[in-house]
């Protein structure tokens, strides 16, 4: 592949905790979000731009180049964000663990802002009901959006 190139592949990643359990308690949450945002900045080709959730779940907004295979990523940032957090904050044992699978979409980058703003809201709009089904969306069946909503 080139190494000249343009693109816009605007990415926003969402994936559970194993069980869609409230693994993602405050500390665990500050360690994990820090974790993610770090580990995007350090991979070549991917550009974070906000990274969010609430206690079950994480929302990952990221720009990435046409080099970057979606599902490597996604797996890297699930296998090594728990690895971090229980290295950190459990002395090596499952504090935190992740559902397999997640969900992933595109979106033009004039919608950039809008996607921005909806991760770093996640805790309002769980709490509210005004979650985005597209944006919850982690798996599908028979082409219907499987979505986690929270209790309010």
């Amino acid at each position: 592949m080139s190494r000249n190139y343009y693109s816009e592949i605007n990415l926003h990643v969402v994936w559970h905790a194993k069980l869609s359990r409230p693994l993602l308690t405050p500390q665990v949450e500050t360690v994990t979000h820090q974790y993610l945002r770090q580990r995007l900045i350090n991979t070549p080709g991917a550009y974070v731009h906000e990274v969010g959730g609430t206690e079950t779940h994480v929302h990952v907004v990221v720009s990435i180049a046409p080099t970057i295979l979606i599902s490597e990523l996604v797996g890297q940032l699930k296998g090594s964000s728990s690895h971090e957090v229980n290295q950190k904050l459990a002395l090596g044992r499952k504090l935190l663990e992740w559902q397999g699978g997640y969900g992933v979409g595109s979106f033009g980058t004039k919608d950039l802002e809008w996607v921005k703003e909806y991760v770093r809201n996640q805790r309002q709009h769980h709490a509210q009901g005004t979650v985005s089904e597209r944006l919850e969306r982690i798996s599908s069946e028979d082409g219907e959006a499987q979505v986690h909503r929270e209790a309010p």
